[in-house]
């Protein structure tokens, strides 16, 4: 396999850093934001547009990409990414948020988690194994691992039992991805435990002595409080090998992204930069806002007038509000667009500030990377 991930700058002010993934598909350069494709798609955006504003890598799901149109179509059509005509990275979830997304629909047995299909209500049996051979034929690039979330809060006893099964399920997970031996794949564990500090470092003990490419946080952003958040943050991301990447899993406010780039997390995703727009409400330098205001009526000007995306420089928020009060399909296209960029802007933005306290620019990144032409993932 070849791949690669190089930590090259670190801040002098806080624990955020730099690094670069390298693989046959190329380079990814991190800290970055993932769109949520679930289905294959980022609702309303086409790939061309998602790469024009700085996106390489999306999540796609494997749960519902094996509902629906299933895995074995999608591999006889070249992989996920040649069915979606996607060309940056693909991370595929494991199916393990469904545990807790769809908790009135599934039980949890010895062997993995039973569904009931929103579909057509047939049983669907998910074992660790079954969404490692899943993420092989999609041909993601990286595959994370079937984990057990709980909503928070989360009984100490509750918490340890999703902690053991986690752990039982990731090591059957690796046997199973190192069986298949997917040359251009790579595996994430998923750090669980809850709000409990000792579960999780003993669950990022466990995971490290298994063995992945990268490791991610799970179960966060599921009912805690922003405080509770960085403080389970401080202690699990310093206690993951520092020559892998770190995914923060289903953080999504601009805010809480700054918490966790700042304490050394690499990768992030959630639905909200595209959800929230759809419906109107948009971030911009000036906070978030909701377009269909009647205060914005009358307003010619940019959606965020320190935005430079295809929206802010092409349309106002008076046409915007138009727009979404007639409900033009145009309406979310336009606002998830600028949010998708406003969001990329964001992680553009901290890489630099971290390359320049080390003396270093993004055209350095380029040249190490041999890159002809300006690099992907500088905005300006």
């Amino acid at each position: 396999m070849e791949f690669s991930f190089t930590v090259i700058a670190e801040s002098k002010r806080h624990r955020g850093r730099v690094g670069i993934l390298r693989t046959p598909r190329g380079s990814l350069i991190t800290p970055a934001f993932m769109p949520v494709a679930t289905y294959g798609a980022v609702k309303t955006l086409t790939p061309h547009e998602l790469y024009s504003v700085g996106t390489r890598i999306i999540v796609a799901n494997t749960y519902h990409l094996h509902l629906r149109p299933g895995e074995e179509l999608i591999s006889r059509a070249g992989g996920l990414h040649g069915f979606m005509n996607w060309k940056g990275f693909i991370l595929t979830d494991s199916g393990g948020f469904q545990i807790f997304s769809l908790s009135r629909l599934r039980r949890i047995t010895p062997d993995g988690v039973i569904f009931r299909s929103p579909i057509d209500g047939r049983e669907v049996h998910l074992t660790p194994e079954k969404a490692v051979r899943i993420q092989n034929a999609l041909g993601s690039d990286i595959a994370m691992v079937l984990d057990y979330p709980v909503e928070l809060p989360a009984t100490r006893e509750e918490t340890e039992r999703a902690l053991e099964i986690t752990t039982a399920w990731a090591r059957r997970s690796r046997e199973e991805f190192l069986r298949l031996g997917h040359p251009y794949q790579l595996q994430f564990g998923i750090v669980q435990g809850g709000l409990y500090e000792d579960l999780r470092l003993r669950s990022v003990r466990e995971l490290v002595e298994i063995g992945f490419e990268g490791y991610a946080v799970g179960g966060l952003a599921l009912g805690e409080s922003r405080d509770e958040r960085n403080r389970i943050l401080d202690i699990t991301l310093p206690a993951l090998p520092r020559d892998r990447i770190r995914y923060v899993m289903g953080v999504g406010l601009p805010e809480d992204i700054h918490d966790a780039v700042v304490r050394g997390a690499d990768l992030f995703d959630c639905v909200l930069p595209t959800r929230n727009p759809r419906r109107g409400t948009v971030f911009t330098s000036e906070g978030k806002i909701n377009i269909k205001s009647a205060k914005y009526a009358e307003d010619f000007s940019p959606l965020d007038p320190l935005c430079d995306c295809y929206t802010c420089r092409n349309y106002t928020r008076a046409y915007l509000r138009h727009l979404f009060k007639t409900n033009e399909p145009l309406a979310g296209r336009l606002a998830s667009l600028h949010s998708i960029y406003f969001y990329n802007r964001l992680l553009n933005d901290l890489r630099r500030e971290i390359l320049a306290e080390n003396g270093l620019t993004p055209e350095d990144v380029m040249r190490w990377e041999g890159a002809s032409g300006p690099l992907p993932y500088d905005l300006d």
